[in-house]
């Protein structure tokens, strides 16, 4: 398993020139350097003041994929927990209560779960990289944590068919901050701006429809 982190880290550094603060190079330098477990503390430790947009992409992807009714309900809490403490902390980084950072994945499980995502981080990574970031104080956060605040919330409301295009730009939110990607920030806020606009349309719809029934 270090063998195949080590060599692909070296051709990856080779080839593409790629900064050791990727999120594909923080996770390999997790994986190699954890003890027995690794904890979401870790984790949140390792990416340091980029543990808000990594923690964003960890709780919105899941929410891109089919799901049954009400799942919305428990994976939208994660994301309002991370957003509200992106626009609202005083801290550069993410905070967990003791149980919620103590839940650790086996060593050799989560070594399995970076080699499986690596290719499609390394892909992503090609398309978002460092360039033209704006985030330079905190109060700039603020307000992409507003924005993050607003959408994980509308990922949690039973909207239908309202969680997807949120939970995607949410997912570019994260990625864009994680790399430190000023461009793609502004597309995932385009999308995020454009995600509200139709959720709030859908819900204006709904009670409009509602209100002539009844």
């Amino acid at each position: 398993m270090t063998d195949t982190f080590s060599t692909g880290t070296q051709a990856k550094s080779r080839a593409h020139g790629h900064s050791d603060r990727q999120l594909s190079h923080l996770l390999r330098n997790l994986a190699l350097n954890s003890g027995p477990k690794v904890t979401l503390r870790d984790i949140a430790v390792a990416m340091e003041d980029r543990s808000f947009g990594a923690f964003l992409v960890v709780f919105a992807l899941p929410n891109l994929i089919p799901l049954p009714p009400g799942a919305t309900f428990i994976l939208g809490l994660p994301l309002i927990f991370v957003a509200w403490q992106m626009f609202a902390s005083r801290r550069t980084r993410i905070w967990l209560p003791k149980r919620m950072g103590d839940y650790a994945f086996e060593q050799a499980s989560f070594a399995a779960i970076v080699t499986r995502i690596t290719p499609w981080l390394v892909r992503a990574e090609r398309l978002v990289k460092p360039r033209a970031w704006f985030l330079g104080s905190r109060f700039c956060e603020r307000l992409v944590g507003l924005l993050a605040l607003i959408l994980a919330i509308v990922i949690f409301l039973p909207i239908p068919f309202g969680n997807w295009l949120p939970a995607f730009a949410l997912a570019i939110i994260g990625f864009a901050h994680t790399e430190r990607d000023g461009i793609s920030l502004l597309v995932g806020t385009t999308i995020g701006v454009g995600s509200i606009a139709i959720a709030t349309a859908v819900v204006f719809a709904a009670g409009t429809l509602l209100s002539f029934l009844f």
